[in-house]
């Protein structure tokens, strides 16, 4: 089955490429079938009730249907091993 997975960061440009990037990565080597939808922060609500997982590139403002999960590490690379695993993980719950 699909998975639709929110990615959001402060434009819906630049930060959201590069995690949207990793994450097709992520998807394509585990089998994962998924649509991205990358767009603002504030966006996020119109998109959450058929989202699968959000993934932000900062806080969220306010807690989500979805299983949501902040990917700063893609961007400073720390610790992104683990958010790898948060994510594989995430979709292979929902």
């Amino acid at each position: 089955m699909k998975k639709t997975i929110v990615i959001a960061c402060a434009t819906g440009v630049a930060t959201s490429t590069v995690i949207a990037n990793r994450v097709e990565d992520l998807c394509k080597k585990n089998n994962i079938e998924y649509q991205l939808i990358q767009c603002k922060v504030p966006e996020v609500g119109s998109y959450e009730d058929r989202a699968d997982l959000i993934i932000t590139s900062g806080k969220s403002p306010r807690k989500f249907k979805a299983v949501t999960i902040k990917a700063t590490s893609y961007i400073t690379g720390i610790n992104d091993e683990q958010t790898d695993k948060d994510i594989i993980n995430a979709l292979q719950d929902s």
